[in-house]
């Protein structure tokens, strides 16, 4: 018995990993064939993006100044404080950058997508839709995959610039690290592959999150229950999904494509 319950799990988890995949297949389908939703992507762009400045702005000043604080004692054990700058600037383009400014988004944005996807689903908003003679897909989950392929890579770009600067704040005027050298030697060990690396990350969070969020979202119905309960369990599995996901892929990509 405990066997046949155990293949049955099984068996449902490989047929939502299917059900994954196939969304996953047809969004790409969608947003590589005209025509595009103009107007949906531009709100998605200015929900994702532009609501989330404040958020990535906090988020990354505060962790370029956590990092020059333990930066700056851990360097100067060896006599290497000079090296401030590097060291910040490595860590914020390369992974942390990437990583926290994804995980940032997916619970601001990535729920919300999620929850109103998941709402137009118990509503019957989307069968509605369907009757109307517009695609879902094209209506609903390419405007979100468009803006978050757009938008991850400027917010991660703007958490690394914030994070440096708050990481000068720190190891420059408080710990008295000259400017010349956070930022002279940070021009001279940051190399371009560094920065293609964060922004080949961030574009591939986007996808993580746009994928997962909507996908939850759209089948919150089936596999998490009708009704507000079922709404809620699916805005938690995206984000929990999508989070976990984004580490995984992080590793995947820093161990393996780097």
């Amino acid at each position: 018995m405990a066997t046949r319950k155990l293949g049955v799990l099984a068996l449902e988890y490989v047929r939502r990993m299917g059900a994954m995949g196939i969304f996953f297949l047809n969004t790409i389908l969608y947003t590589l064939t005209p025509p595009l939703k103009i107007s949906r992507c531009l709100k998605q762009i200015q929900f994702i993006g532009f609501q989330s400045i404040l958020l990535i702005v906090l988020t990354g000043g505060f962790s370029g100044m956590v990092l020059g604080f333990q930066g700056f004692y851990s360097l100067s054990r060896f006599g290497s404080d000079a090296f401030l700058g590097p060291m910040v600037g490595l860590a914020l383009i390369k992974e942390l950058g990437p990583v926290i400014a994804a995980l940032m988004v997916t619970g601001r944005a990535g729920s919300a997508i999620a929850a109103e996807i998941g709402i137009m689903r118990i509503s019957e908003q989307i069968d509605a839709l369907e009757l109307m003679g517009l695609n879902p897909y094209r209506y609903l989950m390419v405007p979100n995959l468009i803006a978050a392929l757009i938008c991850m890579p400027l917010l991660t770009a703007l958490f690394d610039v914030v994070g440096i600067f708050g990481g000068y704040l720190i190891g420059g005027k408080l710990l008295g690290v000259g400017a010349g050298t956070y930022f002279g030697e940070m021009a001279h060990y940051v190399e371009m592959k560094d920065v293609l690396e964060g922004i080949y990350k961030s574009l591939s969070f986007g996808i993580i999150i746009a994928w997962v969020c909507c996908f939850k979202g759209y089948y919150s119905g089936i596999y998490t229950g009708f009704g507000s309960e079922g709404v809620s369990r699916a805005t938690t599995q995206a984000v929990v999904l999508s989070s976990v996901l984004i580490l995984v892929w992080d590793y995947f990509m820093t161990s393996i494509l780097f």
